[in-house]
């Protein structure tokens, strides 16, 4: 099984979009019982909440429910139960470093570097733009899949709105 944490600040936009993304493409490809897929906050700000509105209504757009979750902080222990803790950010990789007192196994990564990209996913809680978030996380969480699984090699394709 292989074990996926996503991270964002407050597990209110990009990591629960990331979760419930990946979450969405290995059930249609029928794997999902190859996987456990989670995400969690560097910060405590949002402990408790749901996934925040504008971020659930763009899940939905695509048929993708996130009903039910509801924001929690990354513990020193996910280190050694999942095999990637994939952040959106520099600061949530600093935070994970930190929580996590390293990375001495080499589990931190940056979504978008699944991609080939050096560079964050879009923070939609500043820009409010959830479309580009939309596409950066897709995007992401298709080429994780297809490193993942090269079985899956072109299955999925970017869904655009």
């Amino acid at each position: 099984m292989i074990k996926v944490l996503f991270i964002c600040h407050g597990n209110i936009c990009r990591s629960p979009m990331a979760e419930f993304i990946l979450k969405d493409m290995v059930q249609r490809a029928g794997i999902a019982g190859d996987f456990k897929i989670a995400s969690a906050a560097t910060s405590s700000e949002e402990l408790g909440n749901g996934v925040y509105p504008p971020a659930r209504r763009k899940l939905m757009e695509h048929g993708i429910d996130c009903t039910g979750k509801t924001a929690r902080r990354i513990r020193e222990r996910d280190y050694e139960y999942y095999d990637l803790l994939i952040g959106m950010d520099e600061a949530n990789m600093r935070s994970m470093a930190r929580c996590f007192g390293g990375d001495r196994e080499g589990k931190l990564r940056m979504l978008m570097s699944f991609a080939g990209e050096d560079r964050p996913v879009a923070d939609p809680w500043y820009t409010r733009d959830f479309q580009a978030t939309w596409r950066d996380v897709n995007r992401g969480c298709i080429a994780l899949l297809e490193q993942l699984r090269p079985d899956m090699k072109g299955r999925f394709t970017e869904r655009q709105s």
